[in-house]
């Protein structure tokens, strides 16, 4: 296939990060070379293709079904980037082999929730791989071996080989991680089957979608006549696990978690059963169809063919049909009204429904839209081809639609907005408003492999996306010639990562604080300006390589991407230079204005500073002659006390203790000689004794120590009486 325009600026910008050797190294791995060999032996069909998926990724593992050989290709992408890679450019791979292959053509792969099942999907037919277990020093499957044999078990094979009429017309995994894995399988007969591993030929729960009850016999004539109404189910999906709205009386009392399954039919209706695994799998009978608001004549829409529940609160359904159109439903309680007819009570049941509400309706551009010349008829699109969702593993509101056509990725941006809305608990008409007036979904053509109504159908055989955040959020599209394309996610869907802490502004930096006041800043409004409502995808020839595309097809694509350059990047350019210009001048006028307004600011700092130094003086001279004229009044207030003929108050507290002072110092006065006395009376009385103290005088041990103590007690008393004396001088000037 050959690459007409774009799609290489992508993955310059990719390996511009700098890491990612894996990125140009895998689009030339030996997987796809040895892939590619065996198709070049092949006859090519001209018969129109569908879009499959062979392929799955496993953290850092990729996963490349072989439908020829009936084995799985593994490569590990890590390992890519490493030196030990260098040697050996194409790069080394190891071959899943199954026991029991499948013997039907498969349409798509299913890696389990528990990691360890990968389901072999085909229109006749399901096997269920198990993958091998890793070791070993890099953690490959079995130590690193280049063959492994994988056990694989069919699924319903007993039915399907008895049923020849019946085909497979979608399955999946029951989502739950913990309980038994279980297969679950819609058919053509209207039927949904759920497969244990333990028992794979027989149905652990069958429950019939049948909207009439003449369908449930299954009679060819019965059914034909449901398909020509639409009546069939085409798709379904698991929600996210919930609690039920409501049970009947009889189950209220027991509380059990259930996920609800939403079944699309070819006419666009929605039915939902709630599924529980508490005790093994239980079903609820299936409730609808669930009105969907506004409701349209219609009924928005016939062939609907996909449909896809974004784990978002609330949930959004997407419902896609053949023709490209997308709509976006939010799943929401249903007010139940008075004028509710009992018609539509009947069908919907005893039990609460929930309601659809179409936020917005999307067309996807299948093939490219070329432009048309003035003497040409506008051409009428009227292709159509069954459309394939998948979740992106990265970020809840986004998706992507894969086809016979190309790929498309699709971003909700007004989710935020609409949860904002829901959780302010009282109707807010400003938030109200600003829901309505939001921008619709980001739409982007990823890849077109048909681009006009007579090219070769060239389906997309393989589409992942890489979750493994070392390797870069990156998609992975795989050609119907099993050519490998790396492309970028949208930067613009999934919010960037938060700042670090360290480059927060401080207290002290210069940001203006009316910044964060402002929802909505200049450069988000350039962005809307400058957003694109389509694109030039990678465009991809189908058919011989060495071969040129005709003259008229390369003249109209051509003319096609000019055109969407014109519109969508050139003109938007001018508008949001026109802005920018506008924005320049208006910042230019306010710039002149806040210069005059600062140089008056200027003035009037010089004219206060000088005011300022003027009171300054006169503060400092009014402070001074304060202090004057209160000392002058000090001066004044104590003559005119001082000659007052009545004492004041102090001065007769002052007056008591002097003359408490001179009582105290009379009686101790008199103390003072009482003890002069005694001391002269002492000393006559030694003198007396003198001659008598010569005399021998005996005491004993008792009799000392009581005359010691006593003699010890009065010069203490003595030492006492001094040093009162002494004070009482000292404080007198005696």
């Amino acid at each position: 296939m050959d690459c007409l325009f774009l799609g290489d600026i992508r993955r310059i910008k990719m390996a511009a990060f700098g890491t990612e050797r894996w990125l140009s190294d895998l689009p030339n791995h030996a997987i796809f070379q040895k892939i590619r060999q065996k198709l070049d032996l092949q006859p090519n069909p001209n018969e129109r293709g569908v879009a499959k998926n062979l392929t799955f990724c496993l953290g850092g593992d990729l996963f490349v079904w072989d439908d020829s050989d009936r084995v799985f290709y593994t490569t590990n992408l890590r390992h890519l980037n490493t030196d030990e890679s260098l040697s050996n450019v194409s790069g080394n791979h190891q071959t899943l082999l199954c026991i029991n292959p499948p013997l039907f053509e498969l349409c798509q792969v299913l890696l389990s929730p528990t990691q360890h099942h990968v389901a072999l999907v085909g229109l006749r037919g399901v096997s269920v791989l198990e993958l091998p277990q890793r070791w070993g020093k890099r953690s490959e499957f079995e130590g690193g071996r280049s063959e492994i044999n994988c056990k694989t078990i069919p699924v319903a094979e007993r039915f399907f080989t008895s049923s020849p009429s019946v085909s497979l017309r979608q399955a999946a995994w029951y989502p739950s991680e913990t309980d038994e894995p279980h297969l679950v399988l819609l058919t053509s007969d209207n039927t949904i089957r759920f497969y244990g591993l333990k028992s794979p030929q027989t149905p652990a729960k069958v429950l019939s979608v049948s909207q009439s009850e003449d369908d449930v016999s299954g009679h060819p004539p019965v059914r034909s006549y449901a398909a020509s109404l639409g009546e069939i189910a085409v798709a379904f999906d698991f929600g996210p696990i919930s609690s039920p709205l409501r049970e009947p009386t009889a189950q209220c009392s027991k509380e059990r978690l259930v996920y609800p399954l939403y079944i699309l039919y070819e006419n666009g209706e929605t039915y939902v059963s709630y599924t529980s695994q508490a005790k093994g799998v239980s079903l609820t009978k299936p409730i609808g169809p669930l009105p969907m608001y506004p409701a349209a004549e219609d009924n928005y829409g016939y062939d609907a063919c996909a449909i896809l529940c974004l784990p978002c609160v609330p949930s959004i359904l997407v419902i896609a049909t053949e023709t490209g159109t997308l709509y976006h439903c939010v799943v929401l309680e249903s007010e139940e009204e008075e004028e509710t007819g009992a018609v539509e009570k009947w069908i919907r049941g005893t039990e609460a429904a929930p309601a659809l509400y179409v936020f917005e309706c999307v067309e996807l551009e299948l093939t490219l839209k070329v432009a048309t010349g003035e003497d040409e008829e506008p051409q009428e699109f009227d292709f159509t081809c069954p459309i394939r969702l998948h979740r992106d593993p990265l970020c809840q509101q986004r998706y992507h639609c894969t086809h016979e056509a190309g790929v498309h990725s699709v971003g909700l941006i007004w989710v935020n907005k609409l949860q904002k809305f829901l959780q302010s608990g009282e109707e807010d008409k400003d938030n109200l408003q600003e829901l309505a007036a939001e921008k619709r979904c980001i739409v982007e053509h990823i890849l077109c492999t048909r681009p006009l109504l007579s090219s070769q159908s060239a389906p997309v055989l393989g589409f992942v996306i890489v979750s493994d955040l070392s390797l870069g959020a990156t998609m992975v599209c795989i050609t119907s010639a099993y050519e490998c394309i790396l492309l970028p996610l949208l930067s613009s869907i999934r919010p960037p990562s938060p700042p670090l802490l360290c480059t927060h502004p401080g207290p002290g930096s210069g940001s203006s604080p009316l910044r964060g006041l402002a929802d909505d800043s200049f450069e988000q409004h350039i962005r809307n300006i400058l957003a694109r409502s389509s694109t030039n995808p990678l465009v991809l020839k189908a058919g011989d390589k060495d071969a040129s595309p005709p003259p008229p097809e390369c003249l109209q694509l051509l003319s096609r991407a000019t055109q969407v350059f014109r519109e969508e990047y050139i003109l938007k350019q001018d508008i949001a230079r026109e802005e920018m210009q506008r924005r320049v001048k208006l910042l230019t006028s306010e710039k002149k204005k806040q210069l005059e307004e600062l140089t008056l600011c200027r003035e009037e700092k010089k004219s206060l500073r000088e005011a300022a130094e003027r009171l300054a003086d006169k503060y400092e001279d009014a402070k001074y002659r304060q202090e004057i004229i209160m000392n002058g009044v000090k001066r004044v207030l104590g003559s005119l006390q001082s000659r007052l003929p009545i004492l004041s108050n102090s001065e007769k507290d002052m007056k008591k203790e002097l003359q408490t002072i001179s009582d105290q110092l009379k009686h101790l006065d008199n103390c003072i000689k009482q003890v002069n006395m005694k001391m002269d009376y002492q000393k006559t009385q030694v003198d007396k004794d003198v001659p008598a103290a010569r005399t021998t005088v005996s005491l004993n041990a008792q009799q000392k120590k009581v005359v010691q103590d006593v003699l010890r007690e009065q010069g203490q008393q003595i030492g006492d009486m001094m040093k009162q004396i002494k004070d009482i001088k000292n404080h007198f000037s005696f």
